[in-house]
């Protein structure tokens, strides 16, 4: 256990102290914010770094093991519709707890002044990643070229941006973006790759990545429709 809190503080305060020192010195040379404002910076930075370790080592020894052996026993239960129904429900409930999902909608909703409601934008989120994991899912078990579905989804995202009004444009790329974070990425990715190591004769490397590049095209496509329907 120590092993891995020392390995998890090492990496963020590598990925989060050159941000911080840069902060500080602008603070001391051209921002000159404030004293209480700047303190709260810095305690608000000492909790980030505490929560990301704790946050990270909770992936390490909880996430990362369930996602495998949760797509390790799947294959045993010899249904495709119960594969596609679990991973449609992973999908869903790990996007609405993506912590990167809670704060786009959270500021959207609040740029709009509720025009663009966050708690109703973070379930059209959750489903359209839903619903391109349980696709990719059905991919490793057909057989279907990544190549394919890539071009596929992406020329609907171009045909569907001529009609999406030009606000839900830039919202829906940024919730492809968003939806690759910290949380929804080892679920997503440990599922796939448990699932297509349990597949007799596939490979774990060709089949089990590339799922998280298709499922951030579902919250594009969800959104844009989203926009295309409401307005």
């Amino acid at each position: 256990m120590q092993r891995y809190v020392r390995s998890k503080a090492m990496e963020v305060l590598k990925a989060l102290l050159p941000l911080i020192i840069t902060i500080i010195i602008m603070q001391f040379t051209l921002i000159k914010m404030p004293m209480g404002t700047f303190v709260q910076f810095l305690a608000g930075a000492v909790m980030v770094i505490v929560g990301m370790i704790l946050f990270l080592l909770g992936i390490e020894i909880g996430i990362l093991p369930m996602g495998d052996a949760v797509g390790a026993a799947l294959p045993r239960q010899r249904s495709l519709t119960l594969v596609i129904a679990i991973a449609f429900l992973i999908g869903f409930a790990a996007t609405i707890a993506e912590p990167d999902v809670i704060v786009l909608t959270g500021q959207i909703d609040r740029v709009s002044q509720g025009g663009i409601s966050g708690n109703f934008l973070i379930y059209i989120i959750g489903i359209g990643i839903a619903f391109f994991v349980a696709l990719a899912m059905l991919r490793i078990v057909l057989g279907f070229r990544m190549a394919y579905l890539l071009a596929i989804s992406y020329l609907i995202v171009i045909v569907l941006s001529f009609f999406t009004p030009a606000e839900f444009v830039p919202v829906a790329f940024d919730a492809g973006g968003v939806t690759t974070g910290p949380m929804t990425v080892p679920i997503i990715l440990s599922l796939g790759v448990g699932f297509s190591s349990s597949l007799s004769g596939r490979s774990a490397i060709s089949d089990g990545f590339g799922i998280i590049g298709l499922a951030s095209v579902g919250p594009i496509i969800a959104v844009m429709i989203m926009g295309i329907i409401t307005h």
